[in-house]
């Protein structure tokens, strides 16, 4: 009896051809030009930069920053009001005191600019009457001596009413209306508003004060 050829339970897998090698020098599919030479090797692609530092002088990169107000020319077409146009005009404060302290309220104002930094060569005092006692010593010296020191400009400086119109002008006028005539007073302070170019300091009556600067304030 013929005997049937025998089955393989575990038949043979098919051939699964083989994958090629990829070197790792190769560069893609265009590694190499068509005629055989090798293309240059691609550069990389950069990835997000770093802030540089700017250079001297130069903005660095930021934000766009907003454009500056626009400035308003000299003689506009519509001027402001005097008082607002008047930009020069110093800082005014007053410091209520009697004629007999009005010395002593000057001689504190003058202790605290020096104590917030301001240079003595910055202040000048002026006194409506009595003058103040630093003013009586030096000119016992001379008048030549005594103004030499003002225009050095190295030290607070103290005038009364008959000098007031020699000083020159500085930061900061601190005025005493130690005097009972009202007509120094009169010509003190509106002499000392022209003088201070940052901020005057009255030390006196508040009424009288008014009364003598009248519409200057």
């Amino acid at each position: 009896m013929p005997i049937a050829p025998a089955f393989d339970k575990n038949p043979p897998m098919p051939l699964i051809p083989e994958e090629p090698q990829i070197h790792e020098s190769a560069q893609g599919p265009r590694a190499a030009s068509a005629t055989g030479r090798t293309a240059p090797t691609p550069r990389p692609v950069p990835g997000p930069r770093s802030v540089a530092a700017p250079r001297p002088g130069r903005p660095g990169p930021g934000p766009a920053r907003p454009a500056p107000p626009a400035q308003r020319a000299h003689g506009s077409a519509a001027p402001a009001s005097p008082r607002k146009q008047n930009r020069s005009a110093p800082q005014i404060q007053l410091i209520p005191a009697s004629a007999e302290g009005a010395l002593d309220a000057a001689g504190e104002a003058v202790d605290l600019l020096l104590d917030s930094g301001r240079a003595p060569g910055e202040i000048l005092v002026l006194t409506t009457g009595e003058q103040h006692p630093w003013a009586a010593h030096e000119l016992s010296f001379g008048e030549s001596a005594y103004w030499a020191q003002h225009d050095a400009a190295d030290d607070v400086f103290y005038a009364d009413a008959a000098s007031v119109g020699r000083a020159s002008p500085r930061p900061v006028v601190v005025v005493a209306v130690n005097g009972d005539g009202g007509d120094d007073a009169a010509r003190v302070l509106p002499v000392a508003l022209g003088h201070a170019r940052a901020l005057l300091i009255l030390c006196g009556d508040p009424k009288r004060i008014d009364a003598a600067l009248g519409a200057n304030v």
